[in-house]
C-alpha cells in the first residue's frame, strides 16, 4: 500500500514538474504560495555567482568542501554516516557507530550537493546522489520508520529497542533533515527517489502521533521536522504535512516533564524569551515562522517577534552567533529549589551574558539563526531580518569553516588564548573532522552551496535585491515576465554596487534594494540620474518604474571603520570596542603583533586609526585593516590578581585587524575580537588629581 502511495505521488509529482518550474515552485524555502508570506524567493539555480567574494566561496565549496565532506561521510575508517545506512539495509555487516544524528548529517551533505548541482548541474554530482539514495531508500522500513541506529539494533534482534524511547535519540531530527534535503533534490533533479523516501517517513510520523502516548510524543529534540514538514507540504500539496506540523507545536509544552532546554516547560504560545540550546530554539522558531507563513496564526507572529527581540537585543553576539554558554541552568524555572533547577547545555543564558572566551555559539545555531531571520524576511519583508542573515552569514558563519574548504569550527569563541586555564571541550579551532559531534560541517557547507538563494526575492511589486555580490539573474515576476540581470560588485570589501538589465517586460515594476542597518549614507540612482526613492538604513528603497534592457541602477554603500560598543549591562565587554566594517566583524591575531608582544595589552587610543588594506591568507583575498593603536607595558601578572593601576604607559605599535570569519587560518594563535578601550585624556585628567 505505501509502495503504491509512494507512485501516485511520483506520477503526479512528474506530471506537475513543468507548471512547477514555471511557477517558481523551485525556490530553496517555497513561499511562493504561502498565503502569509510577503516574499518568496527566485529558484534554486536562477542566480550564479560570477565572481567577488560568493564567486571565490563557491568556487572553494565545488573544489573542496564538498568533495572533503563526500570522502569524509563514505569512509567508515574516520564516519560511519554511509556505512549505517548499507548495515541497516542490509548490504554489510557491523554495528552502528557515530553520535544519533549521523543520519541527519548524512541528509545535510546530499542537500548540499543537490544545491550545488542546481548551479551546476554537474554530471558527477548526480551521480553521486544517485549512488547512494537506493541505499537509503534500502534501507528504510515498510512502515516508513527510518532511523539507522534503532533499524540496526533491530537487525540484530536486541531486545528493549524500540523506536522513540529515549527521546534524545534524534529520530525527528534525522528525518526532518530527510525531508527537507528530499525537498531540495526534487527541486534540483526533478527525481522523486529520495521525496518518496521522505514521503513515506513523513507518513509514518502522522500515523505515529495520532497514536502514540503523550510522553512518546514529546520527542522533539532539535525539531529540523517541523521545518521539513513543512517544506514537504509546499512540495506535495499533501495537508496532512501542514496539519501535524500544526499539532507538534500546539502539544509542545503540555505533558510534564519539559524542559527549558528544549523549549518544552510551557507551551509555545506562552514563551517570550530565547531559552535552552540554541541549536533547538532557533530550528523551533523557524519551523514555527514557516508554520506562520502557511496558517496567519497571529499568535505564533507575536511570539515569536517578542523572541526575536530577547535574542537580537539582549542574547546576540556581535557576529550574529547565538548560545553563549557551555552549561548553565535555565534563568526561567519556576523555583530555586535546587532539585528543580533545570541545567541547560550549549544554550542561551541570562540576559546580556555574554562571555567571549567561553562562547559556545556552535555553529549550526549561528545558521539556526539565519535559517529563522530568513523565514521572518519572507513572512514580513522587513529589512531587519535580512540584516542579521547577513550579520550572521558573513562572520559567525563563515567563521565555522575554514579558507581551504576542510576544517572546522564547532564552537565560535571571541576570544582564544593560551593562558585560558580551563580546558574547554571543544578546542576552539579548526579540525578535519569533529569525532564526537560532526553535525556543523555539512551545516555550514550545504549553507554555502545555497549563498545564491540568499540574493533575491519576488513579490507581487517586484524583485527585491536582499544580499549583494557579483551574479548574474535569471527569473520571472509574478506576472510571468522574465528579467534577466547582472549585479557587480565587490561587496563585502566596499560598497560599490551596479545591477544592469538585460531583459525586462514591458509593465513597470519596483526594484527594491536592501539599505543595511550599518549604512548612514547610502545613495541610488538609475542611469546616472537620482531617483525619488527614499534611502533609509535599514530599510528597502524602492525603485518604480518601465524597465528596458541597458538600465543600470546604482547603489553606493558608504562603509567606514566603524568602533562598536555593546550595552553596559554586558559585562565583560564593558569600556571595550569591537572594530567593524561593512557587514564585517573584525578581529586581532597575535600573528600580526610585534614579538613578544601580548594580544591582551593592546588598547585602542583615542588616536587609533584604521584604514583597509588588501591581504591575501591562505589563497583567499580578504580587506584587513591596519593602523596605529597602544600597546601597554608587560609587567607581568604572576601570582597577581589585582594590582595598582597604571596610567599612560602605552606606546603606539602598528596592527593588522582581519575578519573574524578568517581567524585560526593561518596556525595556532591567540585571538580576541575586543579591546579595551584607553583615552589619554581621562588618565592624564585622573592622574593630575
Amino acid at each position: 500500500m505505501n509502495r503504491l502511495k509512494c507512485m501516485r505521488y511520483s506520477f503526479l509529482l512528474m506530471l506537475l514538474w513543468p507548471a512547477f518550474s514555471r511557477a517558481q515552485e523551485h525556490a530553496l524555502v517555497n513561499t511562493v504560495n504561502s498565503k502569509f508570506a510577503a516574499l518568496s524567493s527566485v529558484d534554486m539555480g536562477a542566480v550564479h555567482w560570477t565572481g567577488g567574494f560568493w564567486g571565490e566561496r563557491m568556487n572553494v565549496c565545488k573544489t573542496a568542501m564538498i568533495p572533503h565532506l563526500w570522502r569524509t561521510y563514505m569512509d567508515p575508517q574516520v564516519s560511519h554516516a554511509f556505512k549505517n545506512f548499507q548495515i541497516a539495509a542490509g548490504l554489510d555487516t557491523g554495528s552502528h557507530a557515530g553520535p544519533p544524528f549521523h543520519d541527519g548529517d548524512f541528509y545535510k551533505l546530499l542537500e548540499g550537493v543537490a544545491s550545488l548541482y542546481a548551479l551546476t548541474k554537474d554530471p558527477q554530482l548526480n551521480a553521486m546522489m544517485d549512488s547512494v539514495i537506493p541505499v537509503i531508500a534500502r534501507s528504510q522500513r515498510a512502515d516508513g520508520y527510518i532511523h539507522t541506529p534503532v533499524m540496526i539494533a533491530e537487525r540484530h534482534s536486541k531486545g528493549g529497542v524500540k523506536e522513540f524511547e529515549d527521546r534524545l535519540n534524534f529520530e525527528t531530527y534525522n528525518m526532518g533533515h530527510l525531508m527537507t534535503a528530499a525537498c531540495v533534490h526534487y527541486r534540483a533533479t526533478g527525481k522523486t527517489s529520495l521525496l518518496n523516501v521522505a514521503i513515506k517517513a513523513a507518513d509514518y510520523l502522522d500515523r505515529f502521533y495520532k497514536k502514540a502516548s503523550p510522553e512518546l510524543a514529546r520527542n522533539a529534540i532539535c525539531p529540523s521536522h517541523y521545518m521539513g514538514l513543512i517544506e514537504l507540504y509546499r512540495t506535495t500539496k499533501d495537508p496532512k504535512y501542514l496539519q501535524l506540523a500544526r499539532n507538534l507545536v500546539n502539544m509542545r509544552g503540555y505533558v510534564d516533564g519539559g524542559t527549558d532546554d528544549n523549549q518544552d516547560r510551557v507551551p509555545f504560545r506562552r514563551q517570550n524569551k530565547a531559552m535552552g540550546h540554541a541549536v533547538r530554539a532557533n530550528y523551533l522558531y523557524a519551523g514555527v515562522a514557516d508554520l506562520y507563513a502557511e496558517t496567519g496564526d497571529d499568535s505564533l507572529l507575536t511570539c515569536l517577534n517578542n523572541i526575536w527581540k530577547d535574542v537580537v537585543y539582549r542574547k546576540m553576539y556581535i557576529t550574529g552567533a547565538c548560545g553563549a554558554l557551555y552549561d548553565g541552568v535555565s534563568p526561567y524555572g519556576v523555583s530555586y529549589n535546587p532539585v528543580e533547577i533545570q541545567k541547560t547545555h550549549q544554550a542561551y543564558g541570562r540576559d546580556y551574558q555574554l562571555p567571549n572566551m567561553t562562547a559556545h555559539n556552535e555553529t549550526c545555531a549561528n545558521i539556526g539563526n539565519m535559517l529563522w531571520n530568513w523565514r521572518m524576511l519572507q513572512v514580513t519583508g522587513n529589512a531587519r531580518y535580512m540584516d542579521i542573515v547577513e550579520l550572521a552569514l558573513y562572520n559567525s558563519v563563515l567563521s565555522g569553516i575554514s579558507l581551504d574548504g576542510d576544517r572546522f569550527c564547532y564552537t565560535n569563541p571571541l576570544s582564544v588564548s593560551d593562558k585560558y586555564p580551563y580546558t574547554l571541550r571543544w578546542s576552539g579551532g579548526r579540525v578535519k573532522y569533529i569525532s564526537l559531534s560532526n553535525c556543523c560541517p555539512p551545516n555550514v557547507v550545504r549553507t554555502i552551496a545555497e549563498t545564491a538563494e540568499y540574493a533575491y526575492g519576488i513579490s507581487d511589486k517586484g524583485l527585491w535585491v536582499h544580499l549583494y555580490g557579483s551574479n548574474e539573474l535569471n527569473t520571472h515576476l509574478k506576472d510571468g515576465s522574465a528579467l534577466q540581470l547582472t549585479q557587480t560588485t565587490n561587496y563585502p570589501w566596499d560598497g560599490n554596487i551596479r545591477l544592469t538589465v538585460k531583459a525586462a517586460g514591458p509593465q513597470p515594476f519596483t526594484v527594491f534594494l536592501r539599505i543595511p542597518g550599518w549604512c548612514h549614507k547610502a545613495t541610488v540612482t538609475v542611469n546616472g540620474k537620482s531617483t525619488a526613492a527614499r534611502v533609509t538604513p535599514g530599510q528597502y528603497a524602492a525603485v518604480h518604474r518601465t524597465w528596458k534592457a541597458g538600465d543600470i541602477i546604482t547603489l553606493q554603500l558608504p562603509m567606514p571603520v566603524t568602533l562598536m560598543e555593546s550595552n553596559p549591562l554586558v559585562e565583560e565587554t564593558r569600556n571595550q570596542v569591537a572594530v567593524k566594517r561593512g557587514p564585517i566583524v573584525y578581529c586581532l591575531e597575535g600573528t600580526d603583533l610585534p614579538k613578544g608582544a601580548s594580544l591582551f595589552d593592546i588598547v585602542m587610543t583615542d588616536k587609533a586609526t584604521l584604514k583597509p588594506v588588501p591581504m591575501q591568507i591562505d589563497h583567499s583575498q580578504v580587506m584587513a585593516l591596519t593602523g596605529t593603536v597602544g600597546l601597554r607595558a608587560d609587567t607581568g601578572w604572576q601570582n597577581t590578581l589585582y594590582r595598582e593601576a597604571a596610567v599612560n604607559d602605552t606606546k603606539p605599535v602598528k596592527v593588522t585587524f582581519i575578519p573574524y570569519y578568517a581567524w585560526g587560518n593561518r596556525g595556532h594563535t591567540d585571538m580576541t575580537v575586543w579591546v579595551p578601550k584607553y583615552f589619554q585624556y581621562f588618565g592624564s585628567q585622573i592622574q593630575s588629581q
